[in-house]
């Protein structure tokens, strides 16, 4: 009796070694944000040591007796400072993936999630809703949530918008893509722009604070909505990591093996517009991040997708931590914006990732 040998697969060994080649990365920044959230979580106006954090987290969950005396101590930790850690580091995570997406979506390293028109449509959205307040006809039913719902909605559109401009015979032309983009921008902040003229001193002032992108706002539900909306899409784009490597290739190449590009773009556009849509609903406008996080994980590991979405998350949350723990440094006890430091740290290595284009090319930037 003859038997058969199953020949081995040279893609799942592949695979194996990619995965071993990885880890490594994934474990040196997994530690890496274990250590800026537990920083994060004792720095500020309050600052909170090691053993008082644990203690505080075991008396929220009935593990350890409640002290009365430092009731105050622990209602800041457990109200207003771990909520913030966490939304600081999940908005991370989504910008730094949502910038992967929208790099691989449109072959393009300059390219950050904010291109497609997603976060000045939320700007505007949230914006309508700070001029004109929850007890109008249009956010009275959302009641508390009428800032994220309007948000999402206005990032939904925009984004929506500028897909269906620049889609022709369903196909995605990217060229068109990026000129629709920079047009729904312009006009999403001109609207922005209106509404903060004619608006009250209170409410021009909430508009600009949340262009600017600020934490001091968060709390557990953001936390939950952020937290749902990127596990959700976090899981879809880690499906799609070995279709975005063929993307790079060309849309017809990727259609060749079977990525069905056009089907791609839509889906990744839609998962990335969630993403953004509910976190810049949270935590205000944030540039940057996701132009910064993709590039240095290629410079410094690979340009496999497979690898850079995850590594993204995790990079991204780590910035973010670290952002927001400048930015309760520098002013104290007042909080600096978290946007002005993005912009000052991204917008030089923008420039310098044009340069680099210049001198090498787009093509041998991802070869």
């Amino acid at each position: 009796m003859q038997v058969r040998t199953r020949p081995s697969n040279p893609v799942t060994i592949h695979e194996m070694l990619n995965r071993s080649a990885y880890s490594g990365t994934y474990l040196v920044l997994g530690v890496v944000l274990l250590a800026s959230l537990i920083a994060s979580a004792g720095i500020g106006a309050f600052t909170f040591t090691p053993s008082e954090m644990v203690r505080y987290v075991g008396e929220g969950f009935g593990w350890i007796t409640t002290t009365p005396s430092d009731t105050l101590n622990r209602n800041v930790f457990l109200q207003l400072r771990l909520p913030r850690v966490f939304l600081a580091a999940l908005t991370g995570a989504v910008l730094g993936v949502s910038g992967t997406l929208m790099q691989g979506i449109f072959r393009n390293p300059i390219v950050e999630p904010g291109l497609a028109g997603t976060s000045a449509g939320a700007a505007l959205g949230a914006s309508l809703v700070f001029v004109f307040g929850t007890t109008s006809a249009l956010a009275r039913p959302l009641g508390s949530l009428a800032v994220p719902v309007m948000a999402f909605i206005g990032a939904f559109a925009a984004t929506m918008l500028v897909y269906r401009v620049s889609t022709s015979f369903g196909k995605v032309n990217v060229f068109t893509l990026l000129l629709a983009g920079i047009a729904v921008n312009a006009v999403c902040g001109a609207g922005t722009g209106f509404l903060s003229y004619v608006a009250r001193d209170p409410q021009a002032r909430n508009i600009t604070f949340w262009n600017l992108g600020t934490f001091t706002t968060a709390d557990w539900r953001g936390v939950v909505m952020v937290a749902a909306a990127f596990a959700g899409c976090f899981v879809i784009s880690i499906r799609h990591g070995k279709s975005l490597n063929a993307l790079m290739l060309g849309e017809d190449e990727a259609a060749f093996l079977g990525a069905e590009p056009e089907k791609l773009i839509l889906r990744l556009i839609i998962v990335n517009t969630v993403m953004v849509a509910v976190a810049t609903a949270m935590v205000g406008v944030i540039a940057f991040v996701g132009l910064v996080i993709p590039h240095v994980l290629r410079m410094l590991k690979s340009s496999d997708y497979t690898f850079l979405i995850p590594a993204s998350a995790l990079l991204g949350a780590v910035m973010m931590s670290i952002v927001d723990i400048v930015a309760r440094m520098i002013i104290p006890p007042a909080e600096l914006p978290v946007g002005i430091i993005t912009a000052v740290v991204g917008a030089p290595v923008f420039l310098w990732i044009l340069l680099r284009q210049q001198r090498r090319g787009a093509a041998s930037f991802y070869g």
